[in-house]
């Protein structure tokens, strides 16, 4: 049964008596396909889903970033990874089965396959707390990340959750301590890391894994600080000015594009990733591809100042730096008696000690 969202209701309509037509057993028996009626229905479809999804406002592209169909990162690993191998537990308390981990090889090339999994189904998105994850799923991938990087492994992360789970339990062991050791694990790997956001990037949940070298999005995602609901209660005490929090926020794709917060937008189906699975899974796999072959030309310095830079720069009009080997020009520059400063700090003990000789000194001469 296909699941439509509210601005999808002609679309519903349509299909629905699209599959009537196309079946030839009707409730007066066998029937006639009527092959052009089943050409002009399609045709409307078509149209108005491209109409559609060309003027989505932001809050709708965050409803279909939450469309119950939407591949989820166990689709992505599935179909596009071989002689994958899962593993399990963070060594410290237990296993968090919200995050798929493990490797795998894209192209006869091992990697490491992390994946924010909410589950297709009721009972899958209990078992995985629909996608959001605990203490324990952040350090298992703290883990697997090290391994990668001892063994020069590059790493691929698929994004899609509403954020880090906020019970108390999580808490007690350590959440807030738990993403901030991962997004500095991210930082500090010398192999290639790609984050793609598949569907909802929420909050530090989704930062934790993101801070990569390539931060790649479907178009239909979206990637943000908070919900637009928790946005719109803190903002303005009201959580039905959702499509306001939404535009401001600018949460879509294409916004953050333009403020070069993310570096690739893969594009989906007309209609959304769910409507074609198998064109998003190649739209992802040329994507995934392409950025694997730009990391393969660079050495492990390189990768890390490619990361380091790219960060530094988000939030500015242009980079500090037009290459990577101009990483100097990152530094903030200071004067002269500020460095003087700093080295008289840096050296107090042995100026003390060249002062107190300079007393004992001239105390002596009076003498």
């Amino acid at each position: 049964m296909k699941n439509y969202l509210n601005f999808e209701t002609d679309i519903k309509k349509l299909e629905e008596e699209l599959d009537q037509l196309k079946d030839p057993y009707n409730q007066s028996g066998l029937a006639e396909v009527d092959t052009n009626k089943i050409s002009k229905i399609q045709y409307e479809i078509d149209k108005k889903l491209k109409n559609i999804y060309s003027n989505l406002d932001p809050w709708q592209t965050t409803l279909v970033a939450r469309h119950e169909d939407r591949p989820k990162a166990k689709f992505f690993i599935e179909n596009l990874f071989e002689d994958f191998i899962a593993l399990s537990g963070d060594r410290y308390y237990g296993e968090d089965k919200s995050v798929i981990a493990g490797f795998g090889k894209f192209e006869k090339k091992s990697i490491l396959i992390i994946g924010q999994e909410k589950g297709e189904n009721l009972e899958s998105r209990i078992e995985r707390n629909f996608g959001m994850m605990r203490p324990e799923g952040y350090r298992k991938t703290i883990r697997l990340m090290k391994i990668a990087n001892k063994f020069n492994i590059p790493v691929v992360s698929f994004i899609d959750t509403p954020g880090a789970y906020p019970g108390v339990g999580a808490e007690e062991r350590g959440q807030a301590e738990a993403i901030a050791r991962s997004i500095q694990c991210c930082m500090e790997l010398t192999v290639p890391t790609i984050s793609i956001i598949i569907g909802e990037g929420g909050s530090g949940g989704a930062i934790a894994l993101a801070s990569s070298n390539k931060v790649l999005m479907l178009e239909n995602a979206i990637y943000s600080v908070i919900s637009p609901e928790g946005c719109a209660t803190i903002l303005w005490r009201d959580s039905k000015k959702i499509l306001e929090a939404s535009k401001a926020m600018k949460l879509s794709s294409k916004d953050l594009l333009n403020l070069e917060i993310i570096d690739e937008i893969i594009l989906e189906p007309v209609g959304g990733a769910h409507r074609d699975r198998d064109l998003i899974l190649d739209n992802v796999r040329t994507s995934l591809r392409n950025n694997l072959e730009i990391f393969s030309k660079m050495n492990k310095d390189e990768v890390f100042m490619q990361r380091k830079n790219k960060f530094l720069s988000i939030g500015r009009a242009k980079g500090f730096v037009s290459s990577m080997d101009q990483s100097e020009g990152l530094l903030m520059k200071t004067s002269i008696l500020e460095n003087i400063k700093n080295k008289v700090i840096e050296n107090k003990n042995y100026f003390i000690v060249a002062l107190v000789i300079m007393i004992i000194a001239t105390i002596i001469i009076k003498l």
